[in-house]
């Protein structure tokens, strides 16, 4: 018996990296899974519909059952064709892994509008599409559901030339936690990942360990997959090689006010006070 034994899983961007993982990992827990793919390159020019088929391939060579997926995230339309393969072939949805994304790294005085609108779009309004259109189906199913984003640490700490990609992600974490207040009537539990790991998208980075392998994260993704985390929604959970952590926000003690309102040099002199 598998932990995900009857469910239909979407894993978006699954044609290598980390989603090529999860779905391979969700599929070792009894999954069936879409594997979407549009094909692109690294900055999300492009399109071949072999990586997704490649890894459909993959599955079905080993006993699983998968279907391939070519849609963009980026699109309603698409997001509507995922959840329709995942029905057409395997008569429901249960899980979603947002996973797809792209980079178009620059800094901010020399970010370009498309540079910024191709990567808000695959990210940001690629979680929001696919999560709605998969939790329409949720809800017509009656029988709960579980979302997986993905976040970054770019998002919610920040890094050099990212502004695009870390406003997305960032606004990522937001929309867990939004997501997870209004589906939580649904028994639809959402939470967000913040992996870092050895890919093609982190290819540049020199610092990155050999051993963040993709396939460290996976287990994670199973677990927010399967019923053992039936409690937990709205969360962001850190995977860095063997490590495993919860990001949380912190708010500060801070510092009351007297009676009348504080003017700007009386904050300068209380700032400290407000910040710890």
């Amino acid at each position: 018996m598998g932990l995900l034994d009857g469910k239909v899983a979407i894993v978006t961007g699954a044609g290598g990296g980390l989603g090529r993982c999860h779905a391979l990992a969700l599929v070792g827990e009894g999954a069936k899974v879409v594997v979407n793919d549009v094909g692109g390159a690294r900055d999300g020019t492009g399109a071949d519909t072999r990586m997704a088929q490649q890894v459909v391939d993959e599955i079905r060579a080993a006993g699983g059952e998968a279907a391939a997926n070519y849609d963009s995230v980026a699109t309603l339309d698409g997001a509507a064709g995922m959840v329709q393969t995942a029905v057409g072939a395997f008569g429901r949805v249960d899980i979603v892994v947002n996973n797809a994304g792209i980079l178009r790294d620059k800094s901010i005085l020399k970010m370009e509008e498309a540079m910024w609108d191709a990567v808000i779009a695959v990210h940001l309004k690629g979680t929001f599409a696919v999560t709605q259109a998969a939790v329409r189906q949720m809800v017509e199913q009656g029988q709960g559901g579980r979302i997986i984003n993905t976040s970054s640490i770019a998002g919610l700490i920040g890094n050099f030339g990212q502004s695009n990609y870390g406003s997305a992600k960032a606004g990522i974490a937001g929309f867990t936690r939004v997501a997870a207040i209004e589906f939580a009537k649904h028994n639809i539990t959402v939470n967000a990942i913040v992996p870092l790991a050895k890919t093609r998208m982190t290819a540049e980075i020199a610092a990155m360990p050999d051993d963040f392998t993709p396939e460290k994260i996976s287990p994670l993704v199973v677990f927010l997959a399967s019923d053992l985390s039936s409690s937990l929604t709205g969360r962001l959970f850190g995977a860095q090689g063997n490590h495993y952590s919860e990001f949380r926000y912190q708010i500060s003690d801070g510092a009351d006010t007297a009676e009348n309102q504080w003017t700007p040099q009386e904050i300068a002199s209380r700032i400290r006070d407000i910040m710890r």
